[in-house]
């Protein structure tokens, strides 16, 4: 979820100077400078630079824009010392922090992933155009600049640095979105496919969400849960009904637009960045992590629709086996138990970012050698450089789900006699005890669960689990899954979680000193929630026919996985997960003001029979 302690990279609490020698060097050859900078409306939005003392030689400049604040406000550093973010200062680059509008200490009214305004007139504003106008100020201002400026910032920054891209400023030459918000309906942060992640969209709106009448350097403060329990916080409030009117009334101005905006209306496709990332013009350099629970989806998309709006752009993309911002911090090794066995945000920070802005920012070095797409392999842990996304050498497999609970890349076969298989496999799916996303009990939503042993999902009644036999060879997926099912249901609607899972061999283990039992471990590769009535649209969602065989076909973010041999691989069908995915009454109406009394269960029946047969289309590579 999208606190602000959750982007430590930009928004760490000043240390005291005398900590490091790094932090001494960085206060005595910098100056610090906080300074209001006038938009073309009137506006003023409080920025602040980080500049050289060095005045012999000209320096490029390194923008952030972001909601989270340009604190500490003040004399005081920030303390880039103790991030990875020190490269820049080592490099002389003029640090730049500004408070987007409305947010903090800027001026004006903020507006949650403001839509782009292609067509801006006079004194019309967007992201773009505030961009636009501060890299002119800065350019014209800043007495030591080089004339080259760069943008990046990750998750919501990484939004405003798409936005960035589109300002189409001359001085502008390089953007690296890193996880960046694109789709809140699609695929981002707060709906998966139309279903609504309530427990992010709830604990980021609940304190970001709250007014700020005028600029301030205090911020919001956190909502007080009435238990640590997560799990048992959303299920006693029941629906999101009571969610709005015990905790969020009318004040809390976004959560108010996502109950009043259930499907792909206007609202959304406006805030749909995909939609507009024309005629970008600065390198590209789009970064996102495997394993990101936020913005996983952000960062694939982002760079596909670059790449298909403009024919021949310097657009890169790095995908490594990290949570949301894992990057940018010292270490990369592991997300939870499984353990990748080198450090890959440093081996990224090393290779990739930070050659990337020092070539187009201060024309050091070659022309970076960053291939087209830098892809980690979980799995088999390595980095692949490659030419194009998904590769050139992918084909698509369909993988059967069988009556027997197996897996095969045969499809069914009618069979007639009097041992014929059950033609589906069914559960119960019941509302009032929902599939837990993780097994353990906690209070915020985690980032590992990711990568999380799927064993205690397997024990469960409603989850339905379908597996290979032990691999041969090497299977390596690369590219997006497409869960393909045929089903049935009793009700008029039902959410579909298809997970795909590396099933650890038996006698596996990292090391002796493996905290966690990892043999037979049921590492979660991905997974992915479709709201079963946006099946064949999300603008006009549909309602089931109850019991009437239904395809069920949605696509799932890419994966960048190998199942390595004596491994298998798993497949788990299940109709909750919870509380990251709110829950669905199974009855088709309008869930964001569902009563209790239209919770219902609902059996799902998953045919697997030569009629109907459901599969999981795989994107197989072989190298």
């Amino acid at each position: 979820m999208k606190h602000i302690l959750y982007l430590l990279l930009l928004l760490v609490p000043c240390l005291a100077f005398s900590q490091t020698p790094d932090s001494t060097w960085i206060v005595n050859n910098y100056s610090k400078v906080e300074q209001y900078i006038t938009m073309r409306d009137g506006v003023r939005l409080f920025t602040t630079f980080y500049i050289p003392k060095d005045s012999s030689e000209k320096h490029p400049i390194l923008l952030t824009r972001s909601p989270y604040s340009a604190a500490p406000y003040g004399k005081e550093f920030r303390a880039y010392w103790i991030s990875p973010y020190k490269h820049y200062f080592k490099e002389k680059y003029i640090i730049a922090l500004q408070d987007v509008r409305g947010r903090w200490m800027s001026e004006g009214q903020f507006e949650d992933v403001r839509p782009f305004n292609a067509n801006k007139k006079g004194k019309e504003f967007d992201e773009a155009s505030d961009t636009y106008d501060a890299i002119d100020w800065m350019v014209k201002n800043l007495a030591t600049n080089n004339g080259n400026v760069g943008v990046f910032g990750i998750s919501y920054p990484g939004f405003y640095s798409t936005m960035a891209a589109l300002s189409n400023h001359p001085a502008l030459k390089a953007v690296s979105p890193q996880a960046p918000v694109t789709d809140w309906f699609i695929g981002d942060d707060f709906h998966h496919n139309g279903a609504f992640m309530q427990m992010d969209a709830f604990a980021f709106y609940s304190s970001f969400g709250r007014p700020r009448p005028k600029p301030t350097t205090i911020g919001p403060g956190q909502f007080e849960y009435s238990t640590k329990d997560n799990y048992a916080f959303y299920l006693n409030n029941k629906t999101l009904d009571n969610l709005t009117k015990k905790y969020m009334g009318d004040s809390i101005a976004f959560w108010k637009q996502l109950m009043h905006h259930p499907v792909y209306d206007a609202f959304w496709q406006a805030r749909n960045p995909r939609n507009f990332v024309n005629n970008i013009k600065p390198a590209m350099l789009v970064v996102g992590g495997l394993f990101d629970a936020e913005d996983c989806f952000g960062a694939w998309r982002m760079y596909q629709a670059i790449e298909q709006k403009n024919p021949g752009a310097n657009n890169k993309i790095v995908m490594g086996p990290w949570y949301h911002g894992q990057w940018s911090r010292p270490e990369g090794r592991n997300l939870g138990n499984v353990q990748f066995e080198s450090n890959t945000s440093e081996w990224y920070q090393q290779n990739i970012e930070f050659p990337f802005f020092d070539f187009y920012l201060k024309s050091k070095g070659n022309t970076p050698n960053i291939a087209e797409a830098t892809i980690f392999f979980s799995g088999e842990n390595t980095w692949k450089q490659l030419p194009q996304w998904p590769p050139a050498a992918m084909q698509t497999k369909d993988l059967y789900l069988l009556g027997n609970g197996g897996l095969s890349f045969e499809k069914p076969v009618a069979i007639t006699g009097k041992m014929t298989p059950k033609p589906f496999s069914e559960y119960l799916s019941d509302p009032s005890k929902p599939v837990p996303y993780t097994e353990d009990v906690h209070f915020d939503r985690t980032r590992e669960y990711m990568t999380d042993d799927q064993r205690f999902a397997s024990r469960r009644p409603d989850v339905l689990v379908f597996e290979t036999d032990t691999l041969t060879s090497d299977l390596t997926l690369a590219g997006p899954v497409v869960a393909d099912l045929m089903v049935s249901i009793t009700g008029t609607d039902a959410d579909f979680i298809v997970k795909v899972i590396d099933v650890f061999p038996d006698k596996f283990s990292y090391s002796d000193t493996d905290k966690y039992i990892m043999n037979g471990y049921q590492m979660l590769v991905r997974g992915e929630v479709m709201r079963g009535k946006f099946r064949n649209s999300f603008v006009k969602p549909d309602a089931f026919v109850p019991n009437k065989i239904t395809n069920v076909k949605y696509t799932l973010p890419d994966i960048a996985h190998t199942f390595k041999k004596g491994h298998r691989l798993m497949i788990q069908v299940q109709s909750s997960w919870f509380p990251l995915v709110d829950r669905n009454p199974q009855k088709f109406i309008d869930i964001y003001h569902a009563k209790e009394s239209d919770f219902q269960k609902a059996t799902i029946k998953v045919y697997h029979h030569a009629g109907a047969s459901s599969k999981i289309i795989l994107p197989v590579v072989t190298f």
